[in-house]
């Protein structure tokens, strides 16, 4: 084995000075926190993180990286892949350390037992441009990279299979890709370079990183094939797929921390690369604790109370944690003795849950449209807030769970969301839950989601409330 790789992207993709180094790194998590803000979700099972020089993607990496800190993981297992290919199987590199400017990265190339293949055979920015990141990050974490080539479905699941066995509690895993490469230098111009150009590429990314999140690596293939994507490292995603369904697909939800295309940092779209960094977390990650529901829930009553009273439409902000900073689907639902009088919320968080909380509660008592204005009713009104998590694309209903999970139906431009506790609530089964989706969308088919165009979602949320308000 080969003693120590220096890295040759030193001093041509980032500065081969430890110092200037450092300061970059510094600069990319400034803006990252200056982009997506200061909260971090941490306790990711593995990320999705791109590979460009730091002073193009770093912005968007560092999203990854952040919250990777949170954690802090005890070993990194990094996916990478060789861009020129030539590659079978999964590898792991042939060297016992490798050298940057800010230091030697002992290597723990054992992990799972794969073959070792020459440093100078495998050698790719892919791995190398996310050791400075890992060296600022999580300088204490064990680093395991392997180089993804080329593997069937079968020999790929094996491959999973060898790692989810390897697992353990303090392992995360990251896989390295960049997303669509725009312009006739890449030799993919599937739209004119004109004012929709950003609007477009997002359409086209997002429809990746959505498959993505299905945690399905056939679907994934099948979107990039299909949409002719050219996404870098379908190969180390697809495993990584694979791994997460091996170890618990049910409970793991994808978060798109943060993205962006060059374009948009150099103003140049007729050469532009988009990155994504994308989080895979368990379900309990996303769960506020005890002190943050009373936050949102004393937000709500305030608001409610205020609204009642004076008949201002102001929203009251909730004081709590960091955690109230992250932007999340949510609903806030009004009751009065067990009858709804209002419900409205939304799916992406269009602003942090301290603020949205409050706006939403307006909402639900002024403007759902299927109810007389909860303002007006007399006695004590119930708030109920539900918080989402991600949504998740599946293909296959049986993935549905009645009482546990929430969906939406999407056809055509139609489309229907019902929160989990509605079934529970109501008594249904999957199929009656599937056709009030349908109903609740206003489509043709009480059985919309058999159709090929169908596209379905699945989400969790927590649930919680306190009694009457003022």
């Amino acid at each position: 084995m080969a003693a120590t790789h220096k890295s040759p992207f030193s001093g041509s993709w980032y500065p081969e000075d430890g110092d200037e180094l450092q300061w970059l790194l510094v600069e990319r998590y400034a803006e990252s926190q200056r982009r997506i803000g200061s909260f971090s979700l941490s306790g990711a099972l593995a990320y999705v993180v791109p590979h460009a020089a730091p002073a193009y993607s770093g912005t968007v990496a560092a999203a990854a990286y952040r919250s990777l800190q949170e954690q802090p993981p005890e070993q990194i297992v990094l996916l990478a892949f060789p861009h020129r290919g030539g590659l079978d199987g999964v590898v792991a590199p042939d060297a016992e350390r490798i050298s940057t400017p800010l230091g030697e990265v002992p290597l723990d190339c054992a992990f799972a037992g794969f073959p070792l293949a020459p440093e100078a055979h495998v050698c790719d920015h892919s791995f190398e441009i996310q050791l400075p990141f890992l060296q600022q990050a999580v300088p204490q974490a064990r680093l395991t990279p392997l180089y993804v080539g080329r593997m069937d479905a079968a020999e790929r699941r094996a491959a999973a299979c060898q790692l989810a066995a390897a697992w353990r509690p303090g392992v995360v895993f990251l896989a390295s890709s960049d997303f669509t490469h725009y312009g006739h230098a890449f030799g993919r111009l599937p739209f004119p370079t004109d004012s929709h150009v950003a609007e477009r590429l997002r359409e086209l990314d997002y429809a990746c990183i959505d498959a993505a999140g299905s945690l399905d690596s056939e679907f994934f293939l099948e979107t990039v094939d299909e949409r002719r994507s050219t996404v870098c490292g379908t190969r180390p995603i697809a495993l990584l797929l694979d791994v997460l369904r091996a170890l618990d697909a049910g409970g793991i939800y994808q978060s798109v921390l943060d993205y962006q295309p060059s374009g948009e940092i150099n103003g140049d779209y007729s050469h532009s690369v988009s990155y994504a960094a994308l989080g895979y977390f368990r379900r309990t990650a996303f769960d506020l604790d005890e002190p943050d529901r009373a936050a949102l829930l004393d937000a709500a009553e305030a608001t409610l109370a205020g609204l009642r009273s004076s008949g201002e439409r102001r929203a009251v902000h909730a004081d709590g944690s960091l955690a109230l900073e992250a932007r999340r689907g949510a609903f806030v639902s009004l009751h009065r003795r067990g009858e709804l009088l209002g419900c409205v919320g939304n799916c992406l968080g269009v602003r942090p849950l301290r603020e949205e909380i409050g706006e939403l509660t307006l909402a639900a008592a002024l403007d759902d449209p299927r109810f007389r204005p909860a303002a007006g009713a007399p006695g004590p009104i119930d708030v109920e807030i539900s918080v989402l998590t991600p949504f998740r694309r599946i293909r296959d209903t049986s993935l549905f769970q009645v009482g546990r999970h929430g969906a939406m139906l999407r056809l055509g431009n139609r489309s229907g969301l019902l929160l989990p506790q509605v079934a529970v609530e109501r008594r249904w089964t999957s199929e009656d839950f599937f056709r009030a989706l349908a109903h609740k969308g206003s489509m043709f088919s009480p059985r919309a989601w058999c159709d090929p165009e169908a596209i379905l979602e699945i989400f969790e949320a927590q649930v919680f409330g306190r009694g009457p308000a003022g």
